[in-house]
């Protein structure tokens, strides 16, 4: 059975799952020195998409906590993996044009990633014939686009997309969004990129018109980073480590009132556990950030800006990119 915790990533859902899926296929890679794990997901047909509650596609999860520090080296390493992985989930010839699309809100920190993003790409589709010398043949026209939401707007952000790529006619659309996760621990220390679009607002409840290929009309790339966790999830998380450290006091009791009192936070199953936090917490529904999110924002704008940059103009290195922008 899987657990009803919110969560955007695909990897958080099959390890929610105790048995493997019909028509879904995983692997994995790591790389020590880096501390990076790379996972594979791919939703193979539509008994895979009906189990997982997620479309037919492929999903990317890159895990590293490195990416919550400040070593701008290791981010540099981990935008030319995810740019390889990108690449992957690409087929586009070196004239195609890209539109990248920031999702969230830029008011709010923890939903500001996706325009940030946009405010650090390397963007040439008005550049037309004043491409420097050096530079011609090796860029893509890449456009981008930070829409806002619909709560400031009034217009729902798919349609503004939409509206937007019947005039430019982009090949392909990249949309950058923040995301929920299942684990603390992967709060701003995962990003998931996915060829199966998205559905903006999905991790918190909220359901809109989804950025897709068949919405846009084109095939949508969606890349995301859990910044946020519900406060059921928190707490659940909280209680497992607390019964943890109960376990380990009543080995000790020799009265064995605490192993009495564990034996019944135990007796619950998770599904059961966090049934029973989220209706305490159904009148709050709140979502929590770490209190360092700004600089973390910050730095994961810069990679995921990094990562594209790399991977939509092919004749731009890492080394280049700080040339151009």
């Amino acid at each position: 059975m899987i657990m009803n915790f919110r969560t955007d990533l695909a990897l958080e859902v099959c390890e929610d799952s105790p048995d493997e899926f019909s028509g879904v296929e995983i692997s994995t890679e790591e790389d020590d020195e880096l501390g990076v794990r790379v996972t594979w997901v791919e939703i193979q047909n539509e008994d895979g998409a009906a189990r997982m509650g997620k479309p037919v596609g492929n999903y990317v999860t890159l895990e590293s906590g490195a990416m919550k520090d400040g070593d701008p080296d290791t981010h540099d390493e981990i935008a030319k993996i995810l740019a390889r992985k990108l690449a992957r989930l690409h087929d586009l010839p070196k004239d195609a044009s890209v539109l990248v699309v920031g999702l969230g809100n830029r008011f709010v920190t923890p939903d500001a990633l996706g325009p940030k993003v946009c405010e650090k790409l390397l963007v040439t589709r008005h550049l037309g014939d004043d491409v420097p010398e050096d530079l011609r043949g090796k860029l893509r026209g890449v456009s981008a686009l930070s829409p806002g939401v619909m709560g400031i707007t009034g217009i729902e952000t798919a349609e503004i997309i939409k509206g937007v790529a019947e005039k430019t006619a982009p090949d392909l659309i990249i949309a950058i969004d923040a995301l929920a996760a299942r684990k603390t621990s992967r709060i701003n220390a995962t990003i998931q990129m996915s060829d199966a679009g998205v559905n903006p607002g999905a991790g918190l409840g909220n359901r809109r018109m989804p950025i897709n290929r068949e919405t846009m009309g084109v095939p949508v790339i969606a890349i995301g980073v859990p910044t946020v966790v519900d406060a059921a999830t928190l707490a659940n998380d909280a209680l497992d480590k607390m019964i943890a450290a109960i376990l380990e006091a009543a080995e000790s009791d020799d009265t064995g009132g605490g192993s009495n009192f564990y034996e019944v936070l135990h007796s619950l199953g998770d599904e059961e556990r966090y049934s029973l936090i989220t209706q305490i917490l159904t009148d709050e529904n709140m979502f929590v950030t770490p209190k360092d999110v700004d600089a973390v924002i910050s730095r994961l704008a810069n990679i995921l800006a990094n990562t594209l940059n790399i991977s939509l103009h092919p004749g731009i290195t890492a080394e280049d990119v700080g040339r151009y922008i």
